[in-house]
């Protein structure tokens, strides 16, 4: 048996740095190859990072030496890949969202279940130490009973310092779909599955500006909404209220906030991997709690657990029905919006296991 998985990444923009470097924190999988439709920018990333081989996405799926496919594409392209690798026999792992579409998401995993391959999805920034301690927590009793939750992402949009920022205005972006998966995957992770949604949604402004560098001055027609407000009720019993948004300069609102019958906690930012975790008891003070969960982390992780899932024949956490599930709770938002009534929530998935504090750098399971 193969103590090592070959990973092949597609996609060698803006986050694949990113990947990179913390996917070779983990011994079970090894970066082998890359592609991207411009082959020359995979050329350019195989020499930056030192990666075996550049090629093309044709060749990399046809590569032996490849068993799991990084999809690192723009979100259209997410599925197309995906069922190409899994075409390939190959198994993979993708950015987020799952998929743009409900359709296409059922259609890779019906697809890999068919081949008997596993799919996987970001974020795996619920893996971080910020989180998982969270985690522990809840599943400790430490807030007493969890009732509700808050989620809020608000802030003007990508425009301003992104390079090519257009497709966040297009299906498949706005701030939901952009940025929605940190939120709700860490409250699946923290809450469970959510069976039922209601929402409001709007698109503020049907221009943007480019003023960041190369595109400055480019307009962009917004075709998703960029407003997203609406509450989300979980199977366990919990309601949350969720906001976000791309039209918004400021607020002063937390990321995540869990509201327990004993107490309240103050959940970081779910699209970092650390801290700080805050917990405020019947006392009505805030205090901050150590990390219990190496917080020395990043993206690739899922992609390592996944290797584990593969290796050791257990199931892997940032999964593709979890992706799945969030992909059909996100479209719930703008659904409910349209037909002025709650959506059920029909993609189910299970909350993921939780990871073991105290492992070692570099390892997933004790």
């Amino acid at each position: 048996m193969k103590s090592k998985l070959g990973v092949g990444m597609v996609g060698c923009g803006n986050i694949c740095p990113n990947y990179v470097r913390h996917c070779r924190q983990y011994d079970v999988i090894e970066l082998v190859a890359c592609a991207d439709l411009d082959v020359e920018r995979a050329k350019a990333r195989a020499k930056e990072f030192e990666i075996p081989r550049a090629c093309s996405v044709e060749e990399l799926l046809a590569d032996p030496n490849v068993d799991i496919v990084l999809n690192l594409t723009v979100p259209a392209a997410h599925a197309p890949v995906n069922l190409a690798a899994i075409k390939a026999g190959k198994h993979t792992y993708c950015e987020k969202p799952f998929a743009v579409t409900r359709e296409q998401g059922r259609e890779v995993l019906d697809a890999a279940k068919a081949k008997g391959l596993l799919v996987g999805c970001a974020p795996d920034t619920f893996l971080g130490g910020g989180i998982q301690t969270c985690r522990k927590l809840i599943d400790e009793g430490a807030i007493g009973q969890p009732v509700a939750a808050t989620a809020f992402m608000m802030c003007r949009g990508h425009e301003s310092w992104h390079p090519s920022p257009e497709f966040y205005y297009k299906a498949g972006g706005g701030p939901m779909f952009d940025m929605g998966p940190y939120y709700l995957t860490a409250l699946v992770n923290l809450l469970g599955p959510i069976r039922r949604v209601a929402g409001a949604t709007r698109i503020s402004f049907a221009e943007r500006l480019i003023t960041s560098k190369p595109l400055a001055g480019t307009k962009i027609k917004v075709e998703t909404p960029t407003h997203i407000t609406g509450v989300a009720d979980f199977v366990e019993g919990p309601i949350g209220t969720v906001v976000m948004s791309f039209d918004v300069c400021a607020h002063n609102l937390p990321n995540i906030e869990v509201y327990g019958s004993e107490g309240t906690l103050r959940v970081p930012d779910p699209n970092c991997f650390g801290g700080p975790v805050l917990r405020n008891g019947p006392d009505g003070k805030w205090e901050e709690v150590p990390l219990t969960h190496s917080d020395q982390i990043g993206r690739g992780t899922g992609v390592a657990d996944m290797a584990y899932a593969i290796l050791y024949g257990r199931k892997h956490r940032a999964c593709g029905e979890l992706g799945y599930h969030v992909l059909d709770v996100m479209h719930a938002f703008d659904e409910s919006s349209r037909r002025s009534q709650y959506v059920e929530v029909t993609a189910r998935c299970e909350k993921p296991a939780a990871l073991p504090a105290g492992l070692e750098p570099g390892k997933l399971d004790k």
